[in-house]
């Protein structure tokens, strides 16, 4: 019997709407787990009567998929931003306090100010705008599985521009996390500036 895999949804955006809302942003970020490079956040307001095959959490797509939706999401989105914290201030403030002002620069960003935010996994506040985390949110819901899309392609077209200041690394593969291959080049070459030096393996290279 063939299982039919879930995909997100606009339920949750419907409640909202249900209940008076109507400029609903979903927020995601990544990189959060990387060795190299930026933790990039995105946030996105889907029109009301968005709906858009293959949309999905970006971890479970090609990145073909991802590129193709991507340009779909900003073609058709209410609005849409992102928002980088670079490796030095992860080192300086740690990933907790980096992964939350990604999140909260990405709202602030946006063109227009939604009246509610839904975060993937995270709860926190953003001024006087309401909120909530949904654990899960950017396979479970349509404007979080959007912005984990765009942050996604936003931070892997950023690795690969980083490739062609630091080809040694073969970041335009794997896009500064710690894949064997990483690991390998790391011992052969050491770490370069791009690196988050408060992480392993790159703290016990230091």
């Amino acid at each position: 019997m063939k299982v039919s895999m879930k995909r997100p949804t606009r339920r949750e955006e419907n409640r909202l709407y249900r209940r008076g809302y109507r400029l609903i942003a979903g927020t995601d970020e990544v990189g959060r787990g990387a060795w190299a490079g930026p933790l990039v956040a995105a946030a996105v307001i889907l029109p009301k009567e968005f709906q858009l095959v293959g949309l999905n959490d970006s971890k479970k797509l090609a990145a073909k998929q991802r590129e193709k939706l991507y340009k779909q999401i900003i073609h058709r989105a209410v609005a849409w931003s992102t928002a980088a914290v670079e490796q030095q201030q992860i080192d300086r403030h740690g990933l907790s306090q980096a992964n939350r002002r990604a999140l909260r620069q990405s709202v602030e960003q946006l063109p227009v100010r939604p009246d509610f935010i839904l975060v993937d996994s995270f709860n926190f506040s953003f001024k006087s705008i309401p909120g909530r985390g949904i654990v899960r949110g950017d396979a479970t819901v349509a404007c979080i599985a959007a912005a984990s899309i765009i942050a996604k392609v936003t931070r892997d077209r950023m690795m690969v521009a980083h490739h062609r200041r630091y080809p040694r690394y073969h970041f335009h593969q794997h896009k500064g996390y710690g894949t064997a291959e990483h690991r390998r080049l790391l011992l052969k070459h050491g770490p370069c500036a791009l690196h988050r030096f408060s992480f392993e393996p790159i703290k016990s290279l230091v």
